[in-house]
């Protein structure tokens, strides 16, 4: 596994850019970058249970499920990964699915004056890496983007 780190200044008060990037609206445009019909289902709540999906070209629902460890509202959030969505069903268990189970990704937001500095921390399993160094700096210009408005 490996841990990549990604930052960015976004010229909008921290409590903007909370909701902007967890509005479903929203979120569906900046991950746009990860996948063209990202969108997620459940919840931002600290515990809650949350799956981040996409649809197939055989137009069932992929991505990645798991809970969300930390959130501290404008602050901090913490996801961990508890499997992966395959065919439109959740996948716990499996040696595919192990190398993401424990995975956390996770947004630490600094006020900066009227700006805030966002910090990304990913993990990812290593063959992940260089589509993964590729597009999250393309996702986060994009909220930059949508937040700046």
């Amino acid at each position: 596994m490996k841990r990549l780190y990604f930052e960015i200044i976004i010229d909008a008060p921290a409590e903007k850019l909370s909701k902007v990037m967890l509005d479903k609206d929203s979120y569906q445009q900046w991950t746009y970058e990860f996948n063209p019909g990202s969108f997620y289902e459940g919840s931002w709540d600290q515990g809650a249970k949350i799956a981040f999906v996409g649809i197939s070209k055989e137009g069932k629902k992929e991505g990645m499920s798991g809970h969300i460890k930390t959130h501290v509202p404008n602050k901090e959030i913490v996801i961990e990964y508890d499997g992966v969505i395959e065919k439109g069903k959740e996948r716990t268990e499996g040696a595919d699915i192990e190398k993401w189970i424990g995975a956390c990704e996770s947004y630490r937001f600094e006020s900066e004056g009227n700006a805030t500095h966002v910090y990304v921390t990913t993990d990812t399993p290593e063959e992940y890496e260089d589509y993964f160094e590729k597009t999250w700096p393309k996702a986060l210009n994009k909220l930059k983007q949508i937040c700046e408005i």
